[in-house]
């Protein structure tokens, strides 16, 4: 079933907001700004998943940003409902088939799949993906100048808290991604909110289903908490979100995933090499996670020391690594083999024997 993306929410709409939430900072350079944010946002597509309904205490909303304009009030419950509900099918690829999600007050959220069954409770949290936030022409001067900037804050929280960041600081969301943190993974759901709609996983259909690693909800938030700094370009923040739930992509793969420029791809790969968050194998030209870069540390702090050179340098051999990942997930992260049963080894036997690690 082809599914037509909804109506896009009328630009004026977002002005009004913008205006009544940004006030002195929304003037006639951030108008035009909004104006040019807008247009770019709709010649990016991304395939529909499904329309949805938004309520909140039983009322519905025709989109987010009529959310928005209401009165301040505390929010008991808020729903978003697919309608119509699409198959379970090649659609959801790297996505758990549902029907709504329901969201409550203490941050927890309620996901009730497409199949009969009881919902699957969970920790949600709201991470901003595209977004226009108003700045008038005297806050770019000064922040060009060096000056105090105008600060984005309210990336990552629950969903109370991100529609209160949206009025307090008149930002406008063009497309935010829930998350669910259920039991053993996360499940990372796309909004278009200015169509009013759910996107597919950009890897739906461009990447085999068994290249996927499923981390653990730990490695997750900690991937999370580093995207949603927002000191990461949107497309090297996706990229690294695709990388780390993966053994390894070359820069070839991701630009089919996101459908750009290899070169853009290859630099926004090489910003998160810089940074520590992924490796580069020159001889096999593949970007693999550091996926202990996303787990805590006792001490608080991340030692950034230089590591021992691996014995073959067709693998990542760093111990810190290693034990990450076999703790994120019951496989070999060299070649994702399953480990032996009892105590958690660091590899399957035969990549032990290759890399040297007892």
């Amino acid at each position: 079933m082809t599914v037509q993306p909804s109506a896009p929410v009328p630009l004026s709409e977002l002005d009004a907001l913008a205006r009544r939430f940004g006030g002195e900072r929304h003037d006639a350079f951030s108008e035009r700004a909004l104006a040019r944010g807008y247009e770019e946002f709709l010649s990016r597509r991304r395939t529909p998943l499904a329309p949805f309904v938004l309520t909140v205490d039983g009322k519905e909303f025709p989109n987010f940003f009529a959310l928005l304009g209401v009165p301040e009030t505390a929010i008991s419950t808020l729903e978003v409902r697919l309608d119509p509900v699409p198959r379970a099918g090649f659609a959801w690829e790297f996505l758990q088939p549902f029907e709504r999600i329901v969201f409550h007050a203490d941050g927890s959220a309620d996901l009730h799949p497409i199949d009969p069954g009881p919902p699957v409770h969970s920790i949600a949290r709201i991470l901003l993906r595209e977004h226009y936030l108003p700045r008038s022409r005297a806050d770019m001067d000064r922040a060009a100048a060096g000056g105090q900037r105008v600060e984005l804050a309210g990336l990552f929280g629950t969903m109370e808290q991100g529609i209160a960041a949206c009025r307090h600081q008149g930002l406008l969301p063009f497309c935010v991604a829930i998350l669910l943190y259920l039991s053993a993974e996360r499940m990372p759901y796309e909004l278009d909110l200015v169509r009013n709609t759910l996107l597919a996983d950009p890897r739906a259909g461009r990447l085999a289903a068994s290249r996927w690693v499923h981390r653990t909800s730990r490695v997750s938030w900690g991937l999370d908490r580093t995207v949603a700094r927002g000191d990461l370009s949107l497309l090297a923040a996706r990229s690294l979100e695709v990388v780390v739930e993966s053994h390894g992509l070359t820069v070839v793969e991701l630009a089919h995933i996101f459908g750009g420029g290899r070169e853009l791809v290859d630099s926004a790969l090489q910003g998160l090499v810089a940074r520590q968050l992924v490796t580069f194998d020159h001889r096999t030209g593949i970007y693999r996670p550091r996926v202990d870069a996303f787990l805590p540390t006792t001490s608080g702090r991340r030692e950034r020391g230089p590591e021992a050179p691996p014995t073959d340098p067709a693998l990542r051999t760093s111990v810190q690594e290693l034990i990450a990942a076999a703790d994120a997930r019951a496989t070999c992260p060299l070649c994702g083999g399953p480990l032996p049963e009892g105590p958690r080894a660091i590899l399957c036997s035969d990549c032990a024997t290759k890399v040297g690690v007892a």
